[in-house]
């Protein structure tokens, strides 16, 4: 007989369905932190992966077995060039969801914005003094950030353009803010500090179409109980005459939107100073030599060398303050 003795656990989670291709390359996030103080802060970077290398610490986290010990962890280098912050947006919530209010966009915009979208030229005063007026009506206020590749050293000549959150103070201070930043470039290190925790959002690496036994963890049938080996003892019962959708099916695997939550930066540096230049000689596989600034983050992070990587404060904070770690040795292959 070719039924199963025992019964088993369901493989696989079924709360990453549907299980399909992205549509885009560049991740989305939906939910932002909310920050308490009075000053106004971005809620997020976005930068592009480099590298995975090494990184030699010592263990600050109290009441473990390596406390204080040398600690080999694999880490990921992160490029991050200075983010343009090309315009503000507020919305208003209603039951439908949020509503467009009004845009402001600084009057001079980068050369490159031309291969992504034909923004209108409106005087900047004006536009701030109508913005002002309906601020009553504003209960989200988001700026609009454009990251270009080249200022990475990358050759796409299409920038990326996303909208980043903003935290603490009132929506009046938030309003300022924006409007200090508006045409300016911020650096990764006027929104995060060494030893922050961070949630790192992406586009993971594409796998192809997998099977049952890779893409679910299925496990492999007995030796001769079937004429296949890799492939489900079964679909399910004789009635419903229907495949439920919670059977494990072949199909796409990878190239998913993925979040990770509180990863730890290591490092925050720029490489065209010498002492914090760690690009080995030849420079990064698959990438190539950093330019500007770069973090390195402990861990592993969603998608291939050269992808856009969203980085934002962490929604599932571990600890409010804030310890520099201890680098022995930063470790590139």
């Amino acid at each position: 007989m070719g039924h199963r003795k025992h019964s088993a656990p369901r493989r696989g989670s079924l709360a990453y369905l549907p299980r399909a291709r992205a549509k885009s390359f560049e991740s989305r996030i939906r939910t932002w932190p909310s920050v308490n103080g009075e000053k106004p802060v971005l809620l997020g970077f976005a930068g592009f992966k480099a590298a995975n290398i090494h990184a030699i610490t010592i263990d600050d986290r109290e009441k473990t077995p390596n406390f204080g010990k040398p600690l080999l962890s694999s880490a990921t280098v992160v490029s991050t060039p200075p983010v343009k912050m090309i315009g503000f947006r507020g919305y208003a919530k209603t039951p439908y969801g949020l509503r467009t209010v009004f845009d402001v966009f600084a009057p001079e915009l980068p050369k490159e914005m031309a291969r992504k979208a034909r923004i209108k030229s409106v005087p900047l005063e004006s536009a701030v003094s109508k913005a002002q007026q309906k601020l009553a009506e504003v209960s989200v206020l988001m700026a609009v950030a454009a990251v270009i590749p080249r200022d990475a050293g990358l050759s796409q000549k299409k920038p990326f353009v996303f909208e980043v959150g903003v935290g603490g103070g009132d929506i009046k201070a938030q309003f300022e803010y924006l409007r200090n930043w508006l045409g300016k470039e911020v650096r990764i290190k006027d929104v995060f500090q060494v030893g922050s925790y961070i949630d790192v959002s992406a586009i993971t690496k594409g796998k192809g179409v997998e099977g049952p036994i890779t893409r679910w963890g299925v496990k492999k049938k007995q030796h001769k109980s079937r004429k296949s080996v890799r492939a489900v003892g079964t679909l399910g019962p004789i009635s419903p005459a229907v495949v439920m959708y919670t059977v494990p099916r072949a199909g796409q695997r990878g190239l998913h939107q993925r979040l990770e939550y509180n990863k730890r930066i290591l490092v925050i540096g720029n490489a065209t100073e010498k002492e914090q230049n760690i690009t080995p000689s030849g420079g990064f596989l698959h990438y190539g030599v950093l330019n500007g600034d770069y973090i390195v983050v402990r861990g592993s992070v969603p998608g291939t060398v050269r992808r856009l990587i969203k980085l934002r404060y962490p929604m599932r904070a571990k600890t409010e303050k804030i310890v520099e770690p201890k680098i022995i040795e930063v470790v590139a292959h």
